[in-house]
């Protein structure tokens, strides 16, 4: 279970408020995050990432406390084993599709294996530069899917693709999802991604 109540101030666009979270994810899951632009989903995903600090308030994963105001404790984001799948895709222009995927893992194996759940194959010596917007976005998520996490936070991670290789892609995800035991964040604006097989937290206003 990941436990979260925290409070952290952020800029909307009606100037500075304070978004509030109270509320629990079940580990192992697919959990859809719904809500209006600019009210504080993507910001959700980066403090579970460890990439933003609270100004108050407590996270634990599986009993494992991550955060504390109190304390001033914050688990280093390289021992959350977090993936996260960027909106802008965040990418390194000089490494190859499979240089990407070797900077998560070094098991070819896995490699090959996410490469063909990707349909990315034949694009492992290209560089991101190269790739289309579609393929640039695969990537991303088979690279955050590379080193295994126990926790995938994705941010919009669809977007680019077109209604047959979402499906395709998606299929061959929830399977890997399922395999692995990955908890998974899914920000979304799109109803009908993984819909059916996830829980629903919606954000309001």
């Amino acid at each position: 279970m990941i436990e979260i109540n925290i409070t952290k101030r952020i800029k909307t666009y009606k100037g500075w408020e304070d978004l509030n979270i109270n509320t629990q994810f079940e580990t192992g899951k697919i959990t859809r995050i719904t809500g209006p632009s600019g009210v504080g989903k993507t910001t959700l995903l980066k403090i579970l990432a460890g990439l933003v600090t609270p100004n108050q308030g407590v996270i634990k994963f599986n009993g494992e406390l991550w955060f504390d105001a109190k304390t001033k404790f914050s688990r280093r984001i390289q021992e959350r084993n977090v993936g996260f799948v960027f909106q802008d895709y965040a990418l390194f222009p000089n490494m190859t599709v499979e240089e990407h995927l070797k900077y998560g893992t070094k098991d070819i194996a896995y490699i090959d294996q996410l490469l063909a759940i990707g349909a990315m194959e034949s694009f492992r010596q290209h560089l991101p530069g190269k790739l289309s917007g579609g393929q640039q976005q695969r990537l991303a998520i088979l690279r955050a899917l590379s080193t295994k996490p126990a926790l995938l936070l994705m941010d919009e991670s669809f977007s680019a693709l077109d209604k047959k290789l979402k499906s395709n892609l998606l299929a061959q995800l929830m399977a890997l999802f399922a395999a692995q035991g990955i908890t998974v964040l899914l920000v979304t604006h799109n109803e009908g991604e993984l819909e059916g097989e996830s829980g629903v937290y919606n954000m309001e206003e």
